[in-house]
C-alpha cells in the first residue's frame, strides 16, 4: 500500500500520541487482534501506512525542532509509550490568529521565526489529509487552515468543536470540489461521552425517562488549561451536549436544557494528561419511583482519541482514493461528537463498517 501522507496543525498531546502510535503499531502483525485498535485495517491500510509529513505549531519551543523530539517538548505533558526516531519533518511556524487563549499566554509564546507560505510546505511534503489539533476555540485559526485545505486540495479531520463538517456551508465547498472531510469534534475509544451517551440510550431501552444529568470533566493538559476561558469553551460544551441530548430527541423525546449539564469543569496541573469524569444520571423506574446512576470514569486523553483518529484518516485515505468530496456522514456520526447527521452509536458502527466494507471492495 502506498502511504498516507498527513499534515498536523497543532503539535500538542494529541498530536504526540498519535506519531507514538504509528511507531508503536509499526510492526504489528495484520492478521491478528491487536490491543487497542479499532480496525487492525481499513480498505488494506495498515497503521504503519500512516506517515506525518508536515506540522506546523506557533510555540516557540517547539517550532524549529525535529518533530520526534517537538511531540515531547513541554507543555506537552501525555504518557510517552514509544520512542519515535528522528523524522525529518521540522515543525514550521504559523499564524497564531485565535489559537492562545489568556490563560495559556504564560505557558505558550509565540515562535519569532519567519512564518512559511503553508500552502507550499503542504503542496511539497504532498500531504493528503491534514488534521486541525489546534485548542478549543479557535475559530479563526481552523477557518484559516480549512480554506488551506481547499485551496490545496488537501482532505481535512477537524479533531476539534469548531463546526466545519457539520456547517452545510463549509461542507458544500468541500463537496463542490471534490474534497473529503470528516468532522467535528474527536471522540475518545472510551471517553467521557461515549459512555454518557451509551448509558442514555440504556436508560431509553429499558423504558426510563432520564429527568436530569450531568458531566464534569477535570483534567491537567493545556486543553483544560485553555478551556479555564469561559468563551472559548461555549463550542465544546455545545457539542459535548448535543452528543449526548441527541441520544434522547431522535427517538421523539424532549429534554429541558435547565437539566442537564455536560462540560469540561477545572484544570489540576499535577493530573497532567489523565482525565477524570463525574457523570450523575436521574431518572424514574417502575411505579415512577426514582432512581440514580453515577460514574466516574479515568482515563489517558491523548492516547483515547489518537486511537480514534488513525481509523478517520484511513477511512479519508479510502475517500480519496475514489475520488469522494464534502462531508463523510457514515465515519463523522462514529468517530466524531458533532457530525453532519447524528445517529444511536449501533447504527453509527453498522453505517461506518459498511462504509469500510463497501469502498475497500470497489
Amino acid at each position: 500500500m502506498k502511504k498516507i501522507k498527513v499534515a498536523v496543525v497543532g503539535v500538542g498531546n494529541c498530536a504526540s500520541s498519535l506519531i507514538q502510535g504509528i511507531e508503536y503499531y509499526h510492526n504489528y502483525n495484520s492478521g491478528k487482534k491487536i490491543i487497542g485498535l479499532i480496525n487492525n485495517t481499513i480498505g488494506g491500510y495498515k497503521i504503519s501506512d500512516i506517515e506525518v509529513v508536515a506540522a506546523f505549531d506557533v510555540d516557540e519551543n517547539k517550532v524549529g525542532k525535529d518533530l520526534s523530539e517537538a511531540i515531547i517538548t513541554p507543555p506537552n505533558n501525555t504518557k510517552i509509550f514509544s520512542q519515535v526516531k528522528k523524522t525529518g519533518v521540522i515543525v514550521q511556524n504559523a499564524q497564531v490568529y485565535d489559537g492562545i487563549g489568556k490563560y495559556l499566554k504564560d505557558v505558550i509564546k509565540p515562535s519569532k521565526q519567519k512564518i512559511p507560505n503553508p500552502k507550499e510546505i503542504i503542496r511539497k511534503s504532498q500531504a493528503e489529509i491534514l488534521i486541525n489539533y489546534l485548542p478549543v476555540g479557535s475559530q479563526l485559526a481552523t477557518e484559516y487552515w480549512t480554506n488551506i485545505c481547499l485551496e490545496t486540495h488537501t482532505a481535512l479531520i477537524n479533531c476539534i468543536p469548531v463546526f466545519i463538517a457539520s456547517d452545510k456551508k463549509w461542507s458544500k465547498k468541500f463537496k463542490r470540489l471534490g474534497i473529503p472531510v470528516i468532522g467535528d469534534d474527536i471522540k475518545s475509544q472510551i471517553g467521557a461521552t461515549i459512555v454518557h451517551r451509551t448509558l442514555t440510550n440504556l436508560f431509553m431501552d429499558r423504558g426510563m425517562p432520564l429527568d436530569r444529568t450531568y458531566q464534569l470533566n477535570i483534567g491537567g493538559n493545556t486543553d483544560f488549561q485553555n478551556m479555564l476561558e469561559r468563551e472559548r469553551l461555549a463550542s465544546k460544551k455545545l457539542s459535548k451536549t448535543r452528543s449526548v441530548t441527541s441520544q434522547i430527541v431522535r427517538r421523539g423525546e424532549s429534554f429541558d436544557p435547565e437539566n442537564v449539564h455536560i462540560g469540561p469543569s477545572d484544570y489540576v496541573p499535577f493530573m497532567h494528561d489523565n482525565k477524570v469524569a463525574y457523570i450523575r444520571m436521574e431518572g424514574r423506574h417502575f411505579g415512577d419511583v426514582p432512581m440514580n446512576l453515577e460514574v466516574r470514569l479515568s482515563v489517558e486523553d491523548s492516547p483515547n482519541s489518537a486511537g480514534v483518529v488513525v481509523d478517520a484518516i484511513r477511512c479519508c485515505k479510502l475517500a480519496l482514493d475514489h475520488k469522494i468530496g464534502g462531508a463523510l456522514s457514515a465515519p463523522s456520526a462514529y468517530l466524531m461528537k458533532s457530525p453532519p447527521e447524528q445517529s444511536s452509536d449501533d447504527e453509527a458502527k453498522k453505517n461506518f463498517d459498511d462504509f469500510i466494507r463497501l469502498y475497500q471492495d470497489l
